[in-house]
């Protein structure tokens, strides 16, 4: 204890003397001919390691024993470079990443101090011969794959999850919601739904993921409906796992690595050297965490216009079924079912075909922005979301609720929504069911 309490003091008192590494000074980007200049202004020399990666495409910087200099700017797009991060690695090592625009070869030179400049990281950037292969691919249609969402339904058979006041079951409306979400996935040009289960059966978690893998899902998706000891919280969250869950799931496959079945994308953990092994996760978990986000982040948005929402960020937490490294995975927690109201919703067979409209329609949207390489959507462009719209949904007043603030909610105006409930006026009570008009 003695020892901590020295080495705090010492890093208070001392501040200047704790970090003896180097320092990126700032990111700096320019274009020449058809090429995109990337320097990285550092305080000396480095030794950086290099990555490629796809879906999206990146160039992935890791610049061991530097910092970033405080209010470093490494923000910015031009050319090939759409923008620029910077961040941490669990070793502590300094990454920097390029998102690129398209698949581009790089050329790297290290340069002394001149002039105004002190030591500097260049890479020059240029389209490679493989983007003209992908945009012939292009122009010849039906030749690419589909999109694979795994949708999971919580719990089942033995495990019937929560249960509302009026018997509701978890594993029930979940399933009917997961049921729905598919059906009109697979009414998407490009796009097909696999189901972890399709009947009241029991599943445990690893064979959930399993299970996504075995079809090379694209996106994991589990659906549930959150359940607490009071009735007062309700609306929906999303979740992705928590970095310290992705770290022990990282060490479970490092141990099995010999028996670990192979990555999406054909790597495998076999054989591989430690340090090989660890790369090769830390790469696969830092892309799938960022890719949960972003698709959190969109069907967020979208279950924000049609329902309440508990919280209004994507969640972070250390659940099993999100663990897997290599596939972007998120938890929608659908409603409270231990909140009447929520627990009504949840039982309406209309609520639960809009809740699978709203978790669609922010799928289809993070696809149409980064579409996996090879499939009809990264071919065909974006798409428009297909389906059978709803005509109505219900919604059961709580406590607290008014009918300007419902009608703000669902996005229609106030005359509709009274004309849709024949109302004369804004007068409503708890328990009653509203009309809401969509579509």
């Amino acid at each position: 204890m003695r020892s901590v309490l020295a080495g705090i003091l010492f890093c208070f008192l001392f501040p200047s003397l704790v970090w003896a590494g180097g320092e990126l000074r700032g990111v700096r980007l320019s274009n020449n001919q058809g090429k995109t200049r990337v320097v990285l202004d550092l305080s000396q020399s480095a030794e950086p390691k290099l990555l490629t990666m796809r879906d999206p495409h990146r160039l992935v910087i890791d610049l061991p024993g530097f910092k970033m200099a405080p209010n470093t700017d490494v923000a910015g797009s031009l050319g090939l470079v759409k923008g620029v991060r910077a961040g941490y690695r669990s070793n502590g090592d300094l990454r920097v990443v390029l998102d690129l625009s398209s698949i581009a070869s790089a050329r790297d030179s290290r340069l002394g101090p001149s002039g105004d400049y002190g030591h500097r990281l260049v890479f020059d950037l240029s389209s490679s011969g493989n983007l003209t292969a992908m945009k012939t691919a292009k122009d010849v249609p039906g030749k690419g794959r589909d999109v694979v969402i795994a949708i999971d339904a919580g719990h089942g058979g033995k495990d019937p999850g929560a249960t509302g006041r009026k018997g509701t079951r978890e594993k029930d409306v979940v399933l009917a919601i997961s049921r729905a979400l598919a059906k009109r996935v697979d009414q998407q040009p490009g796009m097909k739904a696999v189901l972890t289960r399709d009947g009241d059966r029991y599943l445990n978690l690893r064979e959930r993921m399993d299970k996504a893998r075995k079809h090379g899902a694209d996106l994991f998706i589990s659906i549930h409906a959150d359940a607490v000891s009071s009735s007062q919280p309700r609306g929906a969250s999303v979740y992705v796992v928590s970095e310290r869950g992705a770290t022990s799931e990282a060490a479970r496959l490092l141990a099995e690595r010999e028996n670990a079945a192979d990555l999406v994308g054909g790597v495998t953990l076999a054989n591989r050297e430690d340090m090989v092994a660890y790369t090769l996760l830390d790469l696969s978990q830092d892309m799938s965490i960022t890719r949960s986000m972003e698709v959190g982040e969109e069907v967020l948005q979208e279950l924000g216009k049609m329902a309440k929402l508990h919280r209004s960020h994507v969640q972070q937490a250390g659940f099993m079924v999100l663990k897997s490294p290599d596939i972007p995975s998120i938890l929608v927690e659908t409603a409270f079912i231990s909140n009447p109201s929520d627990e009504s919703n949840l039982r309406s067979s209309d609520y639960q075909a809009t809740l699978a409209d709203s978790v669609l329609r922010g799928i289809v949207d993070f696809f149409n922005k980064t579409p996996p390489e090879g499939t009809l959507l990264a071919q065909n462009g974006p798409q428009r979301v297909r389906g059978s719209p709803v005509r109505h949904q219900e919604y059961v007043i709580a406590r607290g609720d008014t009918l300007s603030e419902i009608a703000s909610r669902y996005n229609v105006s106030l005359g509709h929504l009274r004309s849709a409930n024949g109302l004369r006026n804004d007068s409503i009570r708890v328990g009653q069911v509203l009309r809401i008009p969509t579509g």
